[in-house]
């Protein structure tokens, strides 16, 4: 059992990894839209394929107010729920098989 253990805390990390690497495309993407760049940049482009499937899911349940898109953000507080609850969870499901 101590495989499976091991593995999970291996699964954990790298899911922790992901969703770290993920808010710093998110908050990129938001950087973006403050300035003039160019759409047709692979990074911008990149930045956009993404990040718009979800934040266009979270768009039709809180729409912009007033000029504001509170859509990045409220992915990064799912980011980090997801880290603080998925992450702990699968490393104790770990030690306990070990």
């Amino acid at each position: 059992m101590f495989m499976l253990g091991n593995f999970l805390l291996a699964v954990a990390k790298l899911i922790n990894f992901v969703l770290s690497a993920y808010i710093w495309v998110v908050i990129a993407r938001a950087v973006i839209t403050w300035v003039n760049a160019d759409p047709y940049n692979p990074i911008v482009r990149f930045l956009r394929q993404a990040t718009d499937p979800l934040l266009m899911k979270i768009r039709r349940v809180v729409p912009i107010m007033g000029g504001l898109d509170l859509s990045p953000m409220i992915l990064i507080l799912i980011i980090i729920f997801l880290q603080s609850f998925l992450v702990p969870t699968l490393q104790q499901i770990a030690v306990s098989l070990q």
